[in-house]
């Protein structure tokens, strides 16, 4: 669809600010003076796992996705999608002197309000919610998750280790979280690596003692070298030239996205979390979610945004109402009402800046611009994860990330190897997980 005028907006240059909204969690999210340049992926892999794949903005526009605000300095210009549920169109904004050019490349709602940015975005996600009949959100568990130590590396050994640290120094963790690196690759989630023998064993293990069990898949999500790949190519969805849509490049392969619309698809992702289900799993990461709206052709027809709620329902429907899901990788907006939490940042990272300069990758000032960007999310369309506490005395500016996950942090997680603690950092993790605010609106 072309971009068509929606408004002109006349500002003071010098003062006015931009607020540009993300496309999905790792998208960076933050208001930007007219006069800067926000920032955008440095290539096209980067853009299909971290940005809008196919919504480059022209250079010099501002580009949000759903969202988008203009303060003038004295009012807040508030663009928005009309439907969620339907369409989330791109929404840009072009500075031409004192005025800025709005257009989309689709329907949207326009307002304009006295106060704050934040005020104004909490005010719309307020009726957007009401519209919606989002249910009531569930206050978080708090979570130990193996991934910021150990990463693709864990083993059983490391998460029994972890867990009676856990039970011995009586820390006040509710879900110890098995993150990536259980299975033998991405997309062939019936296959253990050669790291782990029984999912069952550890399930059991966390249970007994008294602790809820927590695994991440990336459902959606299927690795070139995969099996599933292999054996199921007609699972995949398909790009312009009938080859498999590209969701970027990962663990040394290319990636593609799987197509929940076809039986056979929707059937695996079922397959999958009932089976997690039943050994033991009630708490559940789903990453790396976006594959699952790609823009391509699938087996049924449907649209990207249909594609993907369709599937999050498939998962939902697999776990059952009672076990807590957080999305992450996941498009903002047509999760709404649908995962119990978010990932609303980048990856967080023991380094403070992004190693390929892109602050929709893992680092600690990525991971911050996006979380406090998205803090009006909190208590309205879920709970707000900024992802993990880093508190060894190996991370880079340690006590400040702290601050972030004490500010901003509705789902709490540490994801230290516990032995690795030196004083302040035992002290600091038990302090943020014994003090997790209510599925509220921050003040």
């Amino acid at each position: 669809m072309s971009f068509v005028q929606v408004a002109e907006v006349t500002v003071d240059p010098t003062r006015a600010r931009v607020y540009e909204h993300g496309w999905q969690s790792w998208s960076p999210t933050g208001s930007h003076p007219l006069t800067a340049t926000a920032p955008r992926p440095a290539d096209a892999r980067r853009r299909s796992m971290r940005y809008r794949p196919g919504a480059a903005p022209p250079a010099g526009a501002f580009q949000g996705e759903g969202v988008l605000a203009i303060d003038s300095g004295t009012q807040i210009h508030l663009f928005t999608a009309a439907d969620v549920e339907r369409a989330v169109p791109s929404i840009r904004a072009t500075s031409n002197g004192p005025a800025v050019v709005v257009a989309a490349d689709g329907q949207v709602a326009v307002s304009v309000v006295d106060g704050d940015l934040d005020r104004a975005l909490g005010a719309w996600a307020d009726d957007l919610v009401h519209r919606m009949g989002v249910a009531p959100i569930r206050p978080a568990p708090t979570v130990w998750c193996s991934w910021y130590h150990y990463f693709t590396e864990v083993t059983e050994a490391d998460v029994a280790e972890n867990l009676a640290a856990i039970v011995d120094l009586d820390l006040p963790v509710d879900v110890v979280q098995i993150d990536d690196g259980w299975q033998a690759g991405i997309g062939d989630w019936l296959t253990l690596s050669d790291r782990f023998t029984s999912l069952d064993a550890v399930a059991g293990r966390v249970r007994d003692a008294g602790l809820r069990a927590g695994i991440w898949v990336a459902p959606f999500l299927v690795g070139a070298g995969s099996s599933t790949a292999a054996d199921q190519p007609d699972w995949l969805v398909a790009g312009p030239d009938g080859a498999p849509a590209s969701a970027g490049h990962n663990w040394g392969q290319d990636l593609y996205g799987l197509d929940v619309t076809h039986p056979g698809a929707a059937d695996y992702v079922r397959r999958v979390f009932e089976g997690l289900r039943r050994t033991g799993f009630d708490y559940f990461k789903i990453d790396f979610v976006y594959a699952a709206a790609l823009p391509g052709a699938r087996h049924d027809g449907r649209g990207p945004l249909d594609a993907y709620r369709h599937g999050l329902r498939v998962v939902r429907e697999a776990i059952g109402a009672d076990a807590y899901l957080l999305g992450c990788g996941a498009p903002i907006l047509p999760s709404v009402g649908l995962v119990d939490a978010m990932r609303v940042s980048a990856d967080v990272a023991p380094s403070y800046e992004p190693a390929d300069g892109d602050l929709g990758g893992p680092s600690q000032r990525g991971a911050t611009l996006s979380t406090a960007s998205r803090a009006w999310q909190h208590g309205r369309f879920w709970v707000n994860d900024p992802d993990c506490l880093l508190a060894r005395p190996a991370i880079e500016r340690r006590e400040d990330w702290a601050r972030v996950v004490e500010r901003y942090g509705g789902l709490r997680a540490s994801s230290d190897r516990i032995a690795d603690l030196d004083d302040w950092g035992l002290d600091t993790t038990r302090r943020l997980l014994s003090t997790v605010p209510p599925p509220t609106p921050f003040p």
